[in-house]
């Protein structure tokens, strides 16, 4: 196909922006905010606290209703809030497009805004800038291309313009000697033109961009866990209060007494405190990560990453630094590791870098330029190597011909000195070296390749000073060959014990990259990554159906050449095979994965934008040993939230047999609503943060990841809290039933059985966060417990001991010695028989480790 080097009319410009739209990522997010806000309010734990209040206002009860009211409504504004900022990824892609292009048109060169630049149009293309749009290069000059934010790899691409009437096939981005740009990329060195093919959400990072919004987020393993269990205690709330409601208009043809007494008895059941326990628990987890430089955006995911099974990493960046070094010089047959050497540089290998200096771009951005440049100017400051004076006369381009590149430099005599550097086997045919030598050369650079390292050459010349100009071809030089530099991206110092610490928890490690596979391997062999089963390429995955590639995934965790669609299918894969999936990234490519894995994890300072706002938590200072310290934090959560909501069932049991019984006995009522809403909105809550700042035990980072289907609180935790729940009521309904038997007052039977309950309340606290009730479990215990059993006294004590409060809550000033008698029997009965089922777990067979 022709095209035109005047560029577009500014009609047809016009005409074809009618037809193609701006140049922008136009594509719409899926979940609007009333949706977002439906989908909130149809959540059953948030149900539950709506229609909490909303029987206190039935009942008349003002205060308590709108207490309850104004903490739902608080707490859906938050979720609100929090699942719109994770709808935010295509702002950020629509950021990375270049606010302004130059173009042909009608002849002339024009600044545009990038909006519009339509297909057809011809770009300019210089050092430094943006690329615009996807097109076809027409004309290129040592053009080189940074394309990291679609392929995720630090080396820039060299370029290569279509020859007039050659077909360019299938455009991608990645490898040397392509035709094709792509909007968002940046130009590293040279300049040229492009013809525009696509813009928009047509181009890649459009289609990326596409991919994104139609990923729709999972609810978190812990929001499925506890919605299932809510729905459990509603359901049997239902039920329970419904044969109240039936018995008591039945028994007694006292209908209306009855419906208040099933709502009575179903406002004890509803399950409050569940929302409640895991907005404390996640947000102080979240605050504490936060004081390690790692930020949970969505504060759910830490205790989704604590049952992390599979962890897939982005190599460029994550595991590496994302900046190239010079990690190995060779020459004159030995070897000197950079990257392992503090020591000065040996003399045999200043000719070699510095030369290596001489054929490099001083005000270039190319990364291997800048590493040769900076290792020089460290090394060779104090030596004879470095020519400030020398004046560069002449550059020859590196074509696809001759994968080299020279300089020629005017000397202090008036000579030229010439540097090249290139490709190994374009320096061997520079330096004419004969089949013997080149393949000795060739040897050398495979053996240093195998390491990772990314090998070019290294020659010298001279030219006398009676020419007035160099040549004009490389090969007119007599070259002689200096040495070899290796290149790497080195691995983070803190990869390889984070590596083996998430081994040791059983999480599997996998490296998915774009690189290829014989640096992908090299490197997870550093990193510690199984690399046993060798490397899977992104031709291997486009050729395997499902099942090849869960047969593959079983195996395989080093993926090269992968493309950022693949990437999404590996997650995907991972995902049905029942993997747990953490997938960290920083680059736009690592976007749609990461929104799609259980667990997005982006790098802060390197990240791009699209990776940050797509993922759940993000490494603010890209250690990647946090996300380690995240895991241990999830797990923490999961435990402690064991003990609490175990707790919760325990004293939900007393507060609802203590609605219940007194009516079914013949009694008078025992709790009024104020005396429930003391218990669930005051001690309830407080006792939460003391279960939340439980220490983890010492093996919590040696146990395999718990079941993705795990639930919080399975049967025998539900009969452990219930049974513990059952001696509280005991205690409590027999100390009533006593006081009214011997003759006491309701008001004063009453206050001593709320201080049974209450010393009961604080006993399961205590049982339930203690591995062991023991001397040592006590004194382990955090501050905030004895700070709650001290607050909880007070309170208690106020409300008997003021006139007014007592009134209030229906109480009598009780004799000190009967409260010392119902605080101990209630504080007895729930730790002794705690002990006795302490004891009997250890004295029980435990299960064989599957």
């Amino acid at each position: 196909m022709s095209w035109n080097e005047s560029g577009l009319s500014q009609a047809e410009a016009a005409r074809r922006r009618g037809e193609y739209g701006p140049n922008e990522l136009s594509q719409r997010e899926k979940k609007g905010f009333l949706r977002t806000l439906v989908d909130i309010l149809t959540e059953p734990m948030f149900l539950l606290l709506l229609c909490a209040a909303g029987i206190y206002l039935l009942l008349g009860d003002m205060r308590e209703g709108m207490v309850l009211a104004a903490f739902a409504l608080f707490s859906i504004g938050l979720v609100v809030v929090q699942e719109r900022r994770s709808e935010h990824a295509l702002d950020a892609l629509r950021s990375l497009s270049a606010p302004l292009a130059r173009v042909m048109r009608d002849g002339q060169p024009r600044q545009i805004n990038a909006g519009d630049v339509v297909p057809g149009d011809l770009l300019l293309l210089a050092e430094g800038e943006r690329i615009a749009a996807d097109g076809i290069l027409r004309r290129a000059s040592e053009l080189t291309v940074d394309e990291a934010i679609l392929t995720g790899e630090s080396v820039p691409v060299r370029k290569q313009a279509l020859a007039e009437g050659q077909p360019h096939g299938e455009l991608g981005a990645g490898g040397d000697d392509q035709p094709g740009v792509f909007a968002g990329t940046l130009v590293v060195s040279g300049h040229g033109q492009a013809e525009v093919t696509t813009t928009g959400s047509r181009s890649q990072i459009g289609q990326i961009g596409s991919t994104l919004a139609g990923i729709a987020p999972e609810a978190t393993l812990l929001q499925q866990v506890v919605k299932k269990f809510v729905r459990w205690f509603s359901l049997a709330a239902l039920v329970i209060s419904t044969c109240l409601v039936l018995w008591y208009g039945l028994q007694r043809g006292e209908w209306l007494a009855g419906l208040l007494s099933g709502i009575a008895f179903a406002m004890t059941l509803l399950p409050q405190e569940f929302p409640m326990a895991l907005a404390v628990f996640l947000a102080l987890g979240a605050w504490r990560l936060a004081q390690g430089k790692v930020l949970a955006r969505h504060p759910a995911a830490i205790e989704t990453l604590g049952a992390a099974t599979m962890l897939c990493v982005d190599k460029t960046g994550t595991l590496t630094e994302n900046r190239m070094r010079v990690s190995v010089l060779h020459a004159k047959g030995q070897n000197v590791d950079i990257a392992r050497s503090t020591a000065a540089l040996p003399e045999a290998f200043h000719r070699v870098l510095e030369y290596a200096m001489l054929a490099s771009r001083h005000k270039g951005v190319d990364p291997m330029d800048q590493a040769v440049i900076e290792l020089g100017r460290r090394t060779l400051a104090a030596t004879e190597h470095l020519h400030p004076s020398w004046m560069l006369e002449q550059e020859y381009e590196l074509t696809p011909q001759l994968l080299a590149m020279s300089h020629a430099w005017t000397t202090e005599d008036g000579g030229f000195a010439v540097a090249a550097k290139g490709a190994p086997e374009a320096i061997a045919d520079l330096c004419h070296m004969d089949a013997r030598a080149t393949t000795q050369l060739m040897t050398e650079v495979q053996q240093l390749a195998a390491r990772g390292l990314r090998m070019i050459a290294v020659a010298s010349s001279s030219h006398p000073h009676s020419s007035q100009t160099p040549p004009d071809g490389q090969h007119d030089f007599a070259f002689v060959l200096e040495g070899l530099i290796g290149l790497a991206d080195p691995l983070r110092d803190t990869v390889t014990p984070a590596v083996a610490q998430a081994h040791a928890a059983g999480i599997k490690v996998a490296m998915i990259t774009g690189d290829y596979p014989a640096t992908a391997l090299a490197i997870a062999r550093e990193a510690g990554i199984d690399t046993a089963a060798g490397a899977l390429t992104g031709s291997d995955i486009a050729a395997m159906d499902e099942a090849a590639l869960m047969a593959a995934l079983r195996e395989v965790r080093v993926f090269a050449r992968i493309m950022p669609a693949q990437k999404l299918r590996l997650v995907e894969t991972l995902k049905a095979m029942g993997e747990v999936v953490v997938m960290t990234g920083d680059g736009v490519n690592d976007a749609p994965a990461l929104k799609a894995a259980h667990i997005g994890i982006a790098m802060g300072a390197r990240g791009t934008d699209v990776a940050r706002e797509a993922a759940s938590i993000i490494l603010l200072d890209e250690d990647f040993s946090r996300i380690v310290g995240g895991v241990h934090t999830g797990r923490r959560i999961f435990e402690n939230l064991r003990k609490v909501m175990t707790y919760i069932v325990a004293i939900h049991v007393p507060i609802a047999g203590l609605a219940m019984l007194p009516l079914l006995m013949g009694l008078p009522p025992l709790l009024l609503p104020v005396h429930v809403a003391l218990l669930e909105m005051l001690i309830d809550p407080l006792c939460s943060i003391a279960f939340e700042s439980i220490a983890p035990d010492r093996d919590l980072m040696r146990r395999p990841p718990r079941p993705a289907a795990d639930m919080i609180i399975g049967p025998p935790l539900l009969l452990k809290g219930a049974v513990h729940g059952l001696a509280a009521l005991a205690a409590t309904i027999f100390i009533y039933w006593l006081s009214l038997r011997t003759g006491s007052s309701e008001a004063a039977a009453r206050t001593l059985a709320i201080i049974c309950l209450m010393a009961a309340n604080l006993a399961l606290v205590l049982i339930n966060a203690s591995n062991a009730l023991n001397a040592a479990s006590l004194a382990g215990l955090h501050k905030s417990f004895w700070i709650i059993l001290g607050a909880a006294a007070v309170v208690l004590g106020l409300g008997i001991a003021l006139p007014l409060s007592r009134e209030l809550l229906h109480f009598a000033l009780p004799t000190l010695p009967v409260a010392l008698l119902a605080m101990a029997l209630g504080c007895c009965s729930v730790l002794i028989l705690g002990a006795l089922l302490q004891r009997w777990q250890a004295l029980a067979p435990q299960p064989a480790p599957q």
